[in-house]
């Protein structure tokens, strides 16, 4: 399991702790600690402080301590060869880490894209595929794509949301936002209704689903057992 955008989670095999779940801000780890307490899973799940910077010989799992490593939507790091390669080590079975494999989650593309604006695609799980075929794995993608709504009780209040996207040169498409979301809004029959953060869902949304592309990357570890 994970503890959020940032979060490593990293199932034991051994009994006790079987699942490692760790992530380098202590809010979400507070929330996580909220969590297990409310469930009764303290025997269950190990919170941990951890980043990708971190010296994982320190202060991370020992090598091989884990049957399945795996990081999702959280391998944001100016190593991704070294990140790749800590979870690699980590693991005896399998590793596994999900990417966006468009535009940011923070865009909607169908919206973007009708005012004109430009958006910047990433090739971060290009990149990590071609690394651990450079470490001698054979990882295995699958695509999958993850529906959003996004809600909000005016007009002006969208805007302000959705302005969100207008950056890197986009700010000039203000109006051109304005006037599409106008002519797209329309009645949210859940309005009210707790939304996926559990804040409840606004009046209006927009007459389309957005959608974000994802791509799973799972491999068999490379790296031999320490002795």
């Amino acid at each position: 399991m994970g503890c959020g955008a940032g979060s490593i989670a990293i199932p034991l095999a051994q009994a006790g702790h079987p699942v490692i779940a760790a992530d380098f801000s202590p809010a979400m780890l507070g929330t996580l600690d909220a969590g297990i307490e409310y469930y009764g899973l303290e025997d269950r799940i190990t919170p941990l402080e951890l980043a990708w910077d971190d010296d994982w010989d320190l202060v991370g799992p020992v090598a091989k301590a884990v049957d399945v490593a795996f990081a999702s939507r959280s391998v944001t790091t100016n190593d991704l060869k070294g990140a790749l390669a800590k979870l690699d080590r980590t693991a005896r079975r399998r590793c596994a880490v999900t990417m966006v494999a468009n535009s940011s989650p923070r865009y909607d593309l169908h919206v973007m894209n009708a005012i004109g604006a430009s958006v910047t695609r990433s090739n971060g799980f290009v990149y990590a595929f071609n690394i651990l075929i450079q470490m001698g794995a054979l990882p295995q993608v699958t695509y999958f794509e993850s529906p959003r709504r996004d809600t909000f009780d005016s007009l002006e209040a969208g805007v302000a949301d959705l302005s969100r996207m207008l950056e890197h040169g986009n700010e000039d498409k203000i109006d051109r936002l304005r006037d599409y979301i106008a002519q797209h809004m329309i009645e949210n029959p859940h309005a009210g209704e707790p939304g996926s953060k559990g804040v409840p869902q606004g009046r209006y949304m927009l007459d389309h689903i957005r959608k974000v592309r994802w791509a799973f990357i799972a491999w068999e570890p490379v790296s031999a057992p320490r002795p």
